[in-house]
């Protein structure tokens, strides 16, 4: 058994994107946030690929997908979503399992909406539907949405800085020396290259119409009732705990766990979250 690391061309834009498992098994499709890549589920995907057939990609603009030009393509979440549909209908995934965290939640919801049929699971880590869900450190990022200035722009790029992705991935970790800076050095090398900045900073004014979706999204829930899986970190400086135990207002087979970890609760507790998932799987996918 091993891991495949492929590309596909979707409307002349190459997407990588890492596939492992057999096909005749259930298939996740795993989709990543801020400010990473499907290098973020590098280890879930060695954990799972024996039972589930395991599809990660990376979107337009992180990691090893193109990074088209912005006059060519437009960096919203509406887009990101209309290519990974696309994505999902050239692999052929006709019913899967959406892992949605951070930025892979607006674009998982749009799919999981738009093409409800296809969904089986949700399983959810720091991936968010609920404005109670958003805490103090969207500030600078509300300020741009609501007077989109120069100096509330030039705010934001501190949020794309080095010492701010390392933030992310060890704020919150019991063990903030047991967290490998490959990744978050992984991070911050495709953030660096030309341009990229300012296309994060697009999609960071664009977030503001993830919310206008939030209801869309949770009548999603209620009507189609997806059996959903909420592994979050509690300690998240974005997404808050309240984020995670919302999902539980509109799904009734919503199982909760809260852990003791960051924003990337991946690289802390990869073994917790892969146990939650095939046991929630192993009794749903039956």
């Amino acid at each position: 058994m091993f891991v495949q690391y492929k590309t596909v061309s979707i409307n002349g834009i190459n997407i990588f994107y890492r596939e492992a498992g057999n096909t005749s098994n259930p298939t996740i499709l795993l989709l990543h946030g801020f400010p990473s890549s499907s290098h973020m589920y590098r280890n879930l995907i060695n954990k799972l690929m024996g039972e589930y057939h395991v599809i990660a990609p990376d979107y337009p603009g992180f990691g090893n997908s193109d990074q088209p030009v912005m006059t060519e393509f437009e960096y919203t979440f509406d887009n990101l979503a209309l290519l990974i549909n696309k994505f999902v209908e050239k692999l052929q995934l006709e019913k899967f399992s959406l892992y949605i965290q951070d930025y892979g939640a607006p674009v998982g919801l749009r799919l999981a909406a738009k093409h409800p049929e296809r969904i089986q699971t949700i399983i959810t880590q720091n991936g968010n539907a609920y404005e109670e869900g958003l805490l103090s450190a969207w500030d600078p990022v509300r300020a741009y949405w609501e007077n989109s200035t120069e100096e509330n722009k030039n705010n934001l790029y501190a949020l794309l800085s080095a010492d701010t992705t390392k933030y992310l991935y060890t704020h919150g970790t019991r063990h903030p020396d047991r967290i490998s800076p490959d990744a978050w050095n992984m991070d911050q090398f495709v953030l660096e290259r030309t341009d990229n900045k300012e296309i994060q900073i697009s999609l960071l004014y664009d977030y503001r119409n993830n919310l206008i979706k939030y209801p869309s999204w949770q009548e999603y829930f209620r009507i189609h009732q997806p059996p959903t899986l909420v592994a979050w970190g509690k300690n998240d400086p974005f997404f808050g705990p309240e984020g995670a135990l919302a999902y539980q207002k509109d799904l009734k087979d919503c199982e909760v766990h809260l852990l003791n970890t960051g924003h990337f609760a991946l690289e802390e507790d990869l073994d917790v979250i892969t146990n939650l998932i095939k046991q929630f799987l192993g009794e749903r996918l039956r």
